[in-house]
């Protein structure tokens, strides 16, 4: 379980592809400095297990689903990506709950900039939208984001400096695919209303 609160950039150092996957290998000095074999990572807002360690980088198995049903299958060397460690029962939840499980890839369809903050608009399944509410939560990339405006096939979220700055999003542009996690307790509801049926 994770927050959505992205604690750093790292870099893709390489990409060893396979029959059944890749093994992606990312350098994070502030990441990997406080984790160990078989930690839980949120990357770009999916859930890998770091299989190894060599100083500042780390290694994840990642199989052919998820390289297809996210973007991490568009990774390329020296790619940046969001990284956060797993939620421990101790820290303050300043985001919202993110699984890393991701729902859905998304587009970005639509971004204004304005000074130093950004409006984005996402293009995503319309099943996702079904799950998100204005003042809502949403991850994209793995950062947990309040919800502006929800329409049937997209939704926008306000960017702070803060965000462009310290994620990837700031670098996101026009037709950039994204991974989209709707909030959990939106699935619940959604399921539990399905059911009354």
């Amino acid at each position: 379980m994770f927050t959505g609160l992205v604690e750093d950039v790292g870099v893709v150092h390489e990409i060893v592809n396979n029959d059944v996957g890749a093994t992606l290998r990312i350098e994070s000095a502030l990441i990997s400095s406080d984790v160990k074999i078989g930690d839980s990572i949120c990357i770009n807002g999916c859930c890998l297990t770091v299989v190894a360690i060599d100083d500042d980088v780390m290694s994840f198995e990642a199989g052919t689903e998820t390289l297809s049903r996210t973007n991490l299958g568009q990774l390329s060397l020296s790619s940046n990506v969001n990284l956060e460690r797993s939620l421990r029962p101790t820290d303050r939840m300043g985001g919202h709950f993110v699984s890393g499980h991701v729902d859905a890839v998304g587009e970005v369809a639509e971004r204004n900039d304005e000074g130093d903050w950004a409006e984005f608009w996402f293009a995503v399944p319309m099943e996702l939208t079904q799950q998100m509410a204005s003042k809502g939560s949403v991850a994209v990339d793995g950062i947990s984001l309040t919800l502006v405006d929800v329409k049937s096939d997209r939704f926008s979220v306000a960017l702070i400096p803060h965000t462009l700055e310290n994620t990837t999003l700031g670098q996101r542009q026009i037709g950039d695919q994204v991974n989209i996690e709707t909030d959990i307790l939106a699935k619940y509801v959604q399921k539990q209303l399905q059911g009354i049926r």
